[in-house]
């Protein structure tokens, strides 16, 4: 294991086998940086954008800096699709993706022409590292009537065996009309969102057994805690958090759902169950407002607010300028795979288009929150 490193525990089920279990990845830890160097390489980083014809684009769960650089300079902040559909748009020649390996792949999927970089080829996620292709393969195998429904929170590997990639703002769409088709449904990796859609849609579902490393550490009874702590307060949830969690969610979406609530609710309060990174750009929407970071940990624990992805710490400043300038971490992907994998990609995309809808969520709060009481994400 490198040095400067922590170990980070996962779900890596075997499903072939039936077998549930857990195993070890490493993550780097960033050293502190003095706020002269931070000025310093942003400094940098802008220059190389320019030289380079690049575009910086960045997931809400980076560092703020990051997250501000990208916008400032002409880029993008979002969730992982809209990363990768922005920078395919853009008239780039190179897209530094700052965030976590399977969205430099999706973005090297929708640009196949491009130079896609990023800060650390090793950033990875728990939902990508606890589905292993050649394990999903043998898991595919045993079901071979059922509709392949993938997260995108997966290598494009596992994408290339899907019939369908969903976001968790469109996934309970895309299966409910599965269903009405009486489509039977393989859904992977994450356990709690597919249990989710499950139980709102009816859909014969069968899932892979994976979890998020920080949505599944949120605590129901912790959560219940902090509600009595702050009765006025909206508790946003993301749906990659266990059930319990979920049920006492006001508002339960993906980032920019949950973000669009901050921004269209009346309440001054909210807190907060998802990765600690999309408070910045919460607060940055809702500057009078108050966030709370929804608990992780029991009283005992060490921690009770700590919900941030290991591998999207690993983004920084320096891995951002170090790439532009010594054209370092690459994204390369076979083209043939990449071909495959776009095909249950344009699906989703084309499904949203024909039924007249956006990946992100609408406007107007109350309406949203109506349509989709008890629902979950669109």
């Amino acid at each position: 294991m490198p040095s400067g490193t922590r170990i980070v525990e996962f779900d890596r089920p075997d499903m072939a086998s039936g077998a549930l279990g857990t195993a070890e990845a490493w993550a780097r830890v960033n050293p502190p940086v003095s706020p002269e160097e931070r000025e310093f390489q942003k400094t940098r980083i802008r220059s190389l954008l320019k030289s380079r014809n690049a575009v910086l684009v960045a997931h809400y769960y980076v560092d703020a800096d990051i997250q501000d650089l990208a916008e400032e300079t002409g880029g993008c902040v979002s969730d992982s699709l809209e990363m990768a559909r922005f920078g395919r748009d853009h008239g780039a020649d190179t897209l530094v993706v700052s965030g976590v390996r399977f969205m430099g792949e999706t973005a090297k999927i929708l640009s196949p022409e491009k130079r896609i970089l990023m800060p650390d080829l090793d950033a990875t996620c728990s939902l990508d590292l606890g589905c292993d292709p050649l394990a999903f393969k043998q898991f595919r195998a045993q079901y071979p009537d059922r509709t392949v429904v993938v997260y995108a929170n997966t290598s494009a590997a596992v994408k290339a065996q899907a019939d369908w990639m969903v976001t968790s703002s469109i996934g309970l769409d895309i299966v409910a009309d599965l269903h009405r088709q009486g489509k039977k449904i393989l859904w992977a990796p994450d356990r709690h969102l597919g249990s989710y859609i499950q139980r709102q849609t009816g859909a014969d579902m069968v899932l892979w057994q994976g979890s998020c490393t920080v949505h599944d550490e949120f605590k129901g009874i912790e959560l219940d805690l902090m509600r009595q702590e702050h009765p006025d307060a909206l508790i946003l949830v993301h749906p990659e958090s266990p059930a319990g969690v979920v049920a006492l969610a006001d508002v339960v979406g993906s980032t920019s759902r949950l973000l669009a609530a901050v921004q269209e609710s009346s309440a001054d309060t909210f807190i907060v169950a998802t990765d600690q990174g999309l408070l910045h750009k919460m607060r940055l929407a809702a500057p009078d407002k108050t966030f709370i970071a929804a608990p992780t940990a029991g009283e005992s624990a060490t921690c009770k607010s700590c919900a941030h992805c290991p591998w999207m710490a690993m983004n920084s400043l320096k891995g951002i300028a170090d790439a532009l300038e010594f054209n370092l971490n690459e994204v390369h992907l076979d083209p043939a795979l990449g071909q495959r994998a776009k095909i249950c990609i344009d699906r989703m995309l084309d499904f949203a288009a024909a039924h007249r809808q956006k990946i992100q969520p609408g406007a107007d709060l109350a309406q949203e929150q109506a349509l989709f009481a008890k629902v979950g994400p669109a």
